[in-house]
Order: C-alpha cells, then sequence, then structure tokens
C-alpha cells in the first residue's frame, strides 16, 4: 500500500462499522488519516487531578479525578437504591450517581481514595454538580483497563501522560485512545508536506515522528516538539493555498482604471462638505494604485461601523465610471441595497442624474437592481446596463442572474462579504469583458491574523478611525429575568429619547407572524411578559452553577417577535408613540416606504428585525434597545449598535435578555457592553467559538483544517508561515519540484475548501 493511500484507508476497516460510524456522524472523522489529525486536547499525569471548579454545564466531559466518598443510599421506603460518588481535586466537587442494578460494579471498583477516568454529561441536581450513570475506567494499570493495582503496574503507570481526546457522546476519550493505537503505526507512512530544507531549516522533527510523539508522548518535550511541528503544517499548508491564489490572481488581465483630472471624482470631492480623514486617505491611495494596474485588484477594506468605507468605496466606482468603465456595488439585502442607492444619489446630486434634465454635464446614471423591481423598472435598468448609460448600479443578488450584461464592468464592490458564496460573487465577476478589479468592504473588525489566514489572497485595508461628528455610545446589559425595574427603565429611557426630539431602534430576533412558525401563540405571550414585566423580583434568581435551569428555560422559550413586541409596546410602556415595524417578509416598497418616514423623522420607535443591521443611516435615532440580545452573536450586536450615535447627540444601546448572571451568554454581553472597539470585540468572538469556524466550516461544509493552530495566539507562526509559502510558490507555482505539499494540498484544501478561501 503506497503512502498516500494507507491514510486515505477508510475507518471502518481498522475500527469496524460501528465504531467508524460514530467517529464519522460526531467527530467528522472518516479516514486512517482523520483520526491521526485528531489531536489530544489535553495531557493528564498520574498524580495531578483534573481542575472540577469550571465545568461546563450541558456539555459531554472527561475528568481524571479522585474518590473522596462513596455511599449507596435507599429511597422510595427501601424499595429504591442509588450510589452516590464525591471526586475531587482539591478545587471543586463533582457527583457521580448510579441507580438500581448497575450501582454494585462502580461501588466495588471506586473505593475512597482510588482515581479514575470519568466521562458523562454535566447537569445540575439540588445545586450541586453531577454526572448521571457516567462511563469510566479505574487508573491502575498502564492502559488504562481495570484490573490488579500490583507495583509493577504502579510503576509503569507512574510517569504516563495520559491524552484526553475531544470526545462525544458515546464515544469517549478512552475509547478514542484505543481507536488512535489501532492505526498508530500508519502514522510512519505520512506523507511529510514541509520541503526537507525548511523542515531542516526551522528543526521541526518529520511529520510520522511528530504524529507519535503528539498521540504517545514519553516526556512534555515530546508535546511540545509535536505542537510546534503540527501547528506549522497547518499554517504552511493554508499559506501555501492562498500564495497560489494570490500566484494565480496576478497572472490574470485587467484594465487599469486611472484617475481622470476633472472628471466626476474631482466634481464629487469639491462638493462634499467635509474632509476626508487621514484613514480615508491613506485607503483611498491604496485602493487608486490597485486599480491603476494591469492586473485585478483583490483588497479587503475593513472599518469600524461608520468610519466611512462607503464613501472610500463610492470615490473608488467614480474613479472607475471617469476610466469608461463601469461599477457594481452588491448587497446582501434589499433594505440595504435601497439605502445605499438613496445615500450615494444624495451624495452625488445631479451628478447622478446622467441623462436627465437636472443633470450636471458629466453625470452617470446610478440605477437600482432588485428582484422585486417591477417589470418596467427593470428592463429600464438593465437597458442602461447594457448601454452604458449606467455608469453604476447598486443591487443584491439580482446583479448575478445570467440576462444582466455590462457595457464595460470594471469594479466589483461586495458589501458584507461574509453574506456572499463564492459562486456568487464569481458570477458577477465573470459579467466583466476582463476580470473586473474587486473591493471586499466588511464592517466586522478582522484580528490581523484571521486576516492573513481566512483572507490571506486579499490585500488589506483598515479604517480604524471614525469621521468627526460621530458621537459615543452607552451601552448596558438589562437583566429582564432577574431585574425586571431595569427593563421598565429601559423603555422610560426611550421615551426620554423620543421626548427630546430624536428616534428608536427595537431589534428582535424573529418577525412573529402565523406562517413563520406554530409556536407563535408561545412567543407571543414570551413578548408580553418581557414587555411588561412584573415589577416584582423572583425568588430564586438562580445564581452561579445552579443558574443552568435558568438559562435553559431562557433557551427554550421562543425568541421575541416584531410584531409581537410591536404590539405590546404600543398598548403599554410605548403608548402614544409612533411605532411602525420592518422586517424582511414586507413587501420592498413596504419596507422602503417604511425606511423612508423613519428617515424623515414621522416615525418615533422601529420595531425591526436584523434587516436595519448594517447601511442604514439615520443621524437622529439615538436609542436601541436589543431584545433577546443574547441569541445575537458579538460581531452581530456590534453592528446593530452602530446604527446609532450617527448625529451629533450620544447614542444609547441597551442589551435585553433573561439568561442569568453566572452563564456565558450574560459574560458575552458584558463584553459587548464593556467596549465599544470592534477589533477587541472580534478576538473575544473568535476565542469563543472553534477556530473551524473563523474558516468557514459551516459554509464550506468541510471539516475545519485547523486542529492545532490558535489563529489569535499563533501570529508569528502564521506570519512566518506566510513568508516560505510565498518564497516557495514564487519558485515552484505548480509545486512540481514537491509533490508531497501537492498531497497535503488535496488533501487538507478540497476544492470547495480553496475555493471557501476566496472569501465565500
Amino acid at each position: 500500500m503506497d503512502r498516500v493511500s494507507a491514510l486515505d484507508e477508510p475507518l471502518k476497516n481498522s475500527l469496524g462499522p460501528a465504531t467508524a460510524k460514530v467517529m464519522a456522524e460526531h467527530l467528522g472523522l472518516h479516514t486512517v488519516g482523520d483520526l491521526l489529525h485528531h489531536y489530544p486536547r489535553r495531557y493528564e499525569e498520574r498524580g495531578q487531578l483534573t481542575t472540577l471548579a469550571e465545568l461546563p454545564l450541558d456539555e459531554d466531559v472527561t475528568v481524571v479525578a479522585q474518590v473522596a466518598d462513596s455511599r449507596i443510599l435507599t429511597f422510595n421506603h427501601g424499595r429504591g437504591q442509588r450510589l452516590e460518588i464525591t471526586l475531587t481535586d482539591g478545587s471543586g466537587r463533582l457527583q457521580l450517581v448510579f441507580f438500581g442494578r448497575g450501582l454494585h460494579k462502580p461501588h466495588k471498583e471506586l473505593p475512597p481514595g482510588s482515581r479514575g477516568m470519568f466521562a458523562g454529561k454535566v447537569s445540575v441536581f439540588n445545586r450541586k454538580l453531577q454526572l448521571a450513570h457516567p462511563t469510566y475506567v479505574p487508573l491502575g494499570r498502564p492502559d488504562g483497563v481495570a484490573g490488579d493495582d500490583d507495583a509493577s503496574a504502579v510503576d509503569a503507570f507512574a510517569g504516563k501522560l495520559i491524552p484526553i481526546y475531544p470526545a462525544c457522546k458515546g464515544l469517549e476519550s478512552w475509547k478514542i485512545t484505543k481507536a488512535v493505537d489501532a492505526v498508530l503505526p500508519r502514522a510512519v507512512e505520512a506523507a511529510d508536506p514541509l520541503p526537507p530544507a525548511l523542515r531542516e531549516g526551522r528543526g521541526f522533527v518529520p511529520l510520522p515522528e511528530a504524529l507519535l510523539k503528539v498521540h504517545r508522548p514519553e516526556t512534555k518535550a515530546d508535546i511540545e516538539d509535536a505542537r510546534a511541528r503540527l501547528k506549522w503544517d497547518e499554517a504552511f499548508v493554508l499559506q501555501v493555498a492562498l500564495a497560489r491564489r494570490r500566484y494565480a490572481d496576478a497572472q490574470l488581465p485587467a484594465v487599469a482604471r486611472k484617475p481622470v483630472a476633472d472628471g466626476l471624482l474631482d466634481a464629487f470631492d469639491a462638493e462634499l462638505p467635509f474632509t476626508l480623514t487621514e484613514g480615508q486617505r491613506k485607503v483611498t491611495a491604496e485602493i487608486f494604485a490597485d486599480l491603476a494596474t494591469e492586473h485585478p485588484m483583490h483588497r479587503l477594506l475593513q472599518g469600524e461601523v461608520g468610519s466611512g468605507k462607503t464613501l472610500v468605496a463610492l470615490r473608488a466606482m467614480l474613479t472607475v465610471v471617469d476610466a469608461g468603465g463601469q461599477a457594481a456595488l452588491l448587497a446582501p439585502t434589499e433594505v440595504l441595497a435601497q439605502q445605499h442607492h438613496r445615500s450615494i444619489t444624495e451624495m452625488m446630486g445631479g451628478l447622478a442624474e446622467g441623462g436627465t434634465l437636472g443633470g450636471a454635464e458629466n453625470a452617470t446614471k446610478v440605477v437600482l437592481l432588485t428582484g422585486s423591481m417591477g417589470t418596467a423598472a427593470r428592463r429600464q435598468a438593465l437597458l442602461d446596463l447594457v448601454t452604458g448609460e449606467a455608469g453604476m448600479v447598486i443591487g443584491t443578488h439580482a446583479l448575478i442572474e445570467d440576462k444582466v450584461r455590462f457595457h464595460d464592468l470594471g469594479l466589483v464592490v461586495v458589501d458584507e462579504q461574509h453574506r456572499f458564496g463564492v459562486e456568487q460573487r464569481d458570477a458577477l465577476r465573470s459579467k466583466g469583458k476582463q476580470p473586473p478589479h474587486l473591493l471586499v468592504m466588511t464592517a466586522t473588525p478582522i484580528p490581523r491574523t484571521v486576516a492573513m489566514t481566512v483572507f490571506g489572497d486579499l490585500e488589506t485595508s483598515v479604517l480604524d478611525q471614525l469621521p468627526a461628528g460621530r458621537s459615543p455610545i452607552a451601552s448596558h446589559v438589562v437583566p429582564a429575568e432577574d431585574k425586571p425595574h431595569f427593563l421598565a427603565r429601559a423603555w422610560e429611557r426611550v421615551r426620554e429619547e423620543v421626548g427630546k426630539g430624536h428616534q428608536a431602534y427595537v431589534v428582535c430576533p424573529r418577525i412573529g407572524d402565523d406562517e413563520e412558525e406554530k409556536g407563535g401563540k408561545g412567543a407571543k405571550s414570551g413578548a408580553k411578559k418581557t414587555a411588561a414585566k412584573e415589577t416584582e423580583e423572583p425568588t430564586d434568581k438562580a445564581r452561579g452553577k445552579a443558574g443552568g435551569k435558568a438559562a435553559e428555560d431562557a433557551e427554550k422559550r421562543p425568541p421575541l417577535a416584531v410584531l409581537d413586541v410591536a404590539d405590546q409596546l404600543t398598548a403599554g410602556p410605548l403608548a402614544g408613540l409612533r411605532v411602525e415595524v420592518l422586517h424582511g417578509r414586507m413587501q420592498p416598497d413596504d419596507k422602503d416606504a417604511v425606511m423612508r418616514r423613519f428617515a424623515a423623522g414621522e416615525v418615533d420607535v422601529l420595531v425591526a428585525t436584523t434587516v436595519i443591521e448594517v447601511g442604514v443611516n439615520v443621524p437622529n435615532a439615538t436609542a436601541m434597545v436589543i431584545m433577546d440580545a443574547d441569541r445575537f452573536g458579538v460581531s452581530q450586536l456590534h453592528q446593530l449598535r452602530g446604527r446609532v450615535g450617527r448625529g451629533a447627540a450620544p447614542g444609547l444601546c441597551l442589551l435585553v435578555t433573561d439568561m442569568p448572571e453566572a452563564s456565558p451568554a450574560r459574560a458575552r454581553l458584558g463584553a459587548v457592553a464593556a467596549t465599544l472597539d470592534g477589533f477587541e470585540l472580534s478576538r473575544i468572538d473568535l476565542e469563543q467559538r472553534r477556530e473551524g469556524d473563523v474558516l468557514g466550516q459551516a459554509q464550506s461544509g468541510v471539516r475545519s483544517s485547523l486542529r492545532m493552530l490558535a489563529v489569535i495566539e499563533d501570529e508569528e507562526i502564521i506570519a512566518a508561515a506566510r513568508e516560505e509559502a510565498v518564497a516557495v510558490v514564487a519558485a515552484d507555482p505548480e509545486l512540481e519540484s514537491s509533490p508531497e505539499l501537492r498531497t497535503a494540498l488535496d488533501a487538507l484544501l478540497d476544492t470547495e475548501r480553496e475555493q471557501y478561501l476566496d472569501k465565500g
């Protein structure tokens, strides 16, 4: 069997179909190579006790601990028995519970003073953490199997490092240990992706040795050697894939779009009522330099909410129109596309009225194209694009349809790139006679290491300076369940802002009509309870670990809905105010009309879904109340908050939640309330998620290739791997002299994954 096929062999051949099925379904492991790259998350040493103080509720865990106490209790008038075993590690305690006939074996095998490895789901009973009927292995022999604890077995076990693997229900860590033992001899057949000169120059152990050491280390130094090597592999293979894509893009031809004197851009700049920030000028210079080259620009423009990205993008679009091309802005929602079209045409004034009586002499036409437009308007927009009459188009996915043709597409601007798949963006880019320039924008700040890893094929520009006139935003968590009077005060604050002549948003996770889900009535009652909360304190605040029940109840309740909350507010806390709703199921004309009324100050409070998350700009809106804020992600909350504080008056953002104080959700909301720094929040967001999510595991549908590398912590490794990858690809773009590297690239970055690296 050759080296490649040995690791590609299905696990069922080595482990049997039942175990292989569990590994495939729950851990995403299908081949021998997959299992060899399923690394231990930590190691236990004999004498070292696992920390029990911070066990996560409702999660399957594996712990190594010591039995402090063991007793059999009777219940139901002596007809039933249960075994309670208390584990300790010096920092916390954990109770094991066994019932019925199954309690005698653990009672015998786990006497006080003994140690074992235990696995199960953490729950709470009588305010104590417990595992009910856990799977366990008494630790006595080196292989972890219960048996005679004789002196030789203890001696053999004493210095061992026990690997603890990421596990799942039905497949505990020690079962994975046995499975790894079955395939570990194949590690010697692993093809080493690192060029020998690079590996020797950096002093790395060969890959087969690294795999053996990571799974069965003799010493802590073995673990360090293995981790250093395996982290480097992950970083290097990713960076090679990205470097190859950058190299391929650089070979494509493009039309250079250089600024033209006395054109649209100069006329637009002459009318600007403010000066550009230093950051905007710097980023614009980078973009203009890219546009002037004869290969396509591939640039990521990231910046804080409200940092002026749209203005920078508009000036790039005007430059392309001046140079004879057309520019398309792709937005994720109709609300955002309409908002962009409205704000851009307002900023351009007569320059956007090409072909009309009121248009300036050198004006162009700026058209809107969305899926719900009327037939006549759509036909006219398509005609304006194909003839070149329209220099700019702003649209949704409708821009991608086959019937859309351009006269000369020179620039594609993608707003909020994470909402689009690769296929969608490439479909729009393919409409150019030659590959158009590409500008990708995101208001979700991205740490440098993530940008190098996930967006490594794009040059990056950062806008971290807010324009003059932006106001500070105060953010507070409103614990509606623990302190209902806080929620009452939140509605008072909304009334106060409206009383000052300002406006407010109320954001809900759901729409809430009957078509949406059968549980609408439950959501409605939840909305009623939350919008008009009783004023008495709850008797049990479910503090600490026992708060798991409260957190579970809050999560089981249907998310609050726009239609229900709006009804409750107009009948209760916000009676007398002008309240309207906005959500994605409304007709486009109705959505646009609501936004226009809100922007004109004719609506006091807009109760909406996240359709207002990006791009919506109403400077007079100063307050935002986010209901069920724990249902939103960190970056989404930051985006939503950026809709207020856009004018001279300070902004206020209130994060309403029913989650208990000790829950992770409350900690996440506290982090959002504590800082307005989007880059800091993006780090927090990343640290709370698996690394695989960062690389788009959900969107690509394949298992993450990052098992060892941490993109936040391993910045130096990523940066160094990027340098080496650039050098390798520059010398050998097709990797003809590195077949093992090509093999690793194919294994870790299948076609779908590699496409994802083009920012799906």
